[in-house]
């Protein structure tokens, strides 16, 4: 039986590193939590992320839902080249992006979340940008976001450049995906076909992305657009706060199917998964939701599942 949890446990759970891409201030130095801070650095971070995965005896406390991952130590590098394992060429990394009102921790750990429900079996990376990690810090956060919008532009660069990396797929929530659209729209006007070969597939969980903006563009990234998976629900409570802010321009989260599948966008529904007040977050806590999420990767060559 052991042997069969670890056929199908993720390379997360057999080798519990996360790559790390940062945009905000180191704290002490990077040695303890919170690890990293809410403001901005002067020049991004990359590190690695020692965790300990969850225990998944029978008769541990993850059995019963009350153990999960930690971080237990950060150790920089010194660029992302640096970052690979030479000697595991051609496997791919995930590459996910956070949301507003979100630690780096937090941000990391559900990185690590996401990668092990999913299995997947390649590199997992966290791209945290400097939230202040505040209900009240709204326009600091999109502000930030957008802010970081080149570095990762360079992450997507330096994976894309490496020999030993196969695809790169990424998961961005909620305002992580406006940033990831602009990093996107830049890294394609720079690469073009280069860049549509090597991402893989592009999951927008909940984005909170003005519609129009978003409709103008899909039409500057070429066929990155058709990478692209939209998750939305209807009763996203988050994004209708968000659409309240931006003067009740429709958040792309939110939109109606039939209008983002016209501009060629693969939408999933997400509107019956929860039950909960928020109902923001539900790719992290919906097993279905997670089969949509590997069944994009899976659609897309490189995954080696």
């Amino acid at each position: 039986m052991a042997a069969d949890r670890h056929f199908e446990a993720s390379a997360l759970v057999l080798d519990p590193m996360l790559l790390v891409a940062t945009t905000r201030k180191p704290v002490n130095g990077a040695r303890a939590t919170p690890w990293y801070g809410t403001e901005r650095a002067p020049k991004m971070t990359v590190a690695r992320a020692r965790l300990t995965p969850p225990d998944d005896g029978r008769f541990s406390l993850a059995s019963v839902g009350l153990a999960d991952w930690k971080l237990d130590k950060i150790e920089p590098v010194g660029q992302i080249s640096d970052l690979i394992d030479p000697s595991a060429g051609g496997h791919d990394v995930l590459v996910y992006i956070h949301g507003y009102n979100t630690t780096f921790e937090t941000a990391a750990l559900d990185a690590a979340r996401l990668s092990d429900g999913i299995k997947f079996v390649g590199d997992t990376m966290v791209f945290s940008w400097p939230s202040r990690a505040s209900l009240l810090d709204y326009g600091y956060d999109r502000e930030s976001a957008m802010w970081s919008r080149d570095a990762l532009q360079q992450v997507l660069e330096g994976l894309i450049a490496s020999p030993v990396v196969g695809h790169i797929h990424i998961v961005a929530h909620s305002i992580g995906t406006m940033l990831t659209m602009e990093a996107l729209r830049q890294l394609y006007a720079q690469l073009g076909g280069e860049a549509a070969n090597r991402i893989g597939a592009v999951v927008f969980a909940s984005p909170d992305i003005d519609v129009d903006g978003f409709s103008s563009s899909v039409q500057r990234i070429g066929p990155l657009a058709r990478k692209i998976i939209v998750v939305t629900a209807a009763n996203d409570r988050a994004l209708a706060v968000s659409q309240w802010i931006a003067g009740g321009v429709i958040r792309v989260g939110a939109a109606e199917t039939a209008q983002l599948e016209r501009m060629g966008i693969r939408v999933i529904d997400a509107s019956q998964q929860g039950s909960g007040i928020i109902n923001h977050d539900l790719f992290l806590s919906s097993p279905q939701l997670r089969k949509v999420i590997r069944g994009a990767l899976d659609a897309h060559p490189g995954l080696g599942a």
